[in-house]
């Protein structure tokens, strides 16, 4: 239940959009772009038919989600590459400001966040409603996996959220240890 609630206050946050838009389990039945819909699924037949169809493959819905950010927020990572190759936009925004990457590593899903770094995601950006940058989310939310991903890639360890705090102060006020050690290495180098 614990994990349940994380996820839907994760989906929350990211949205940024009134509790009407920001159901997944809705989708299906909501006036969704059908890219955003294969995209959310994984539903890769689906979205290479639309791409090859000449769906706008950065299309949005009404909170400014692309079918890039419901693939790599759900976890799919051949949907995210396909959308790449197609073109998607790396780092468009969704109404909090939340990118493709930021919320690939709300779910630890560091494979697809390695995968939009090495097409270009801006490592560093900050998003709207909490300042938080996809080191100090990850950080927050005790994803080891993540943490070590942007560290690799040289996240900046200094920035700091609209509280103040940066990711490693939200590491050990959460008690993720193993995040601690991690972002100390990081800053003593």
């Amino acid at each position: 239940m614990k994990r349940l609630t994380l996820l839907l206050t994760i989906l929350l946050l990211a949205s940024a959009c009134s509790e009407q838009n920001s159901d997944a389990s809705d989708s299906e039945f909501s006036d969704n772009p059908p890219l955003i819909v294969a995209a959310e699924a994984g539903d890769l037949p689906t979205i290479r038919k639309l791409i090859e169809g000449k769906s706008p493959v950065d299309v949005q819905d009404a909170c400014l989600w692309t079918p890039l950010m419901k693939a790599a927020l759900n976890g799919h990572l051949q949907a995210t590459q396909s959308l790449l190759d197609a073109g998607a936009k790396v780092n468009q925004v969704d109404k909090g400001g939340y990118s493709a990457l930021m919320l690939a590593i709300s779910n630890n899903h560091h494979q697809i966040a390695e995968l939009l770094l090495n097409h270009g995601a801006n490592i560093n950006q900050i998003e709207t409603t909490g300042g938080w940058s996809a080191l100090i989310w990850a950080a927050k939310l005790g994803h080891t996996d993540s943490v070590a991903t942007l560290l690799e890639y040289n996240a900046n360890t200094e920035l700091t959220d609209f509280d103040d705090l940066s990711a490693l102060d939200w590491a050990k006020k959460s008690q993720h240890n193993a995040i601690v050690r991690l972002l100390e290495t990081a800053q003593s180098q």
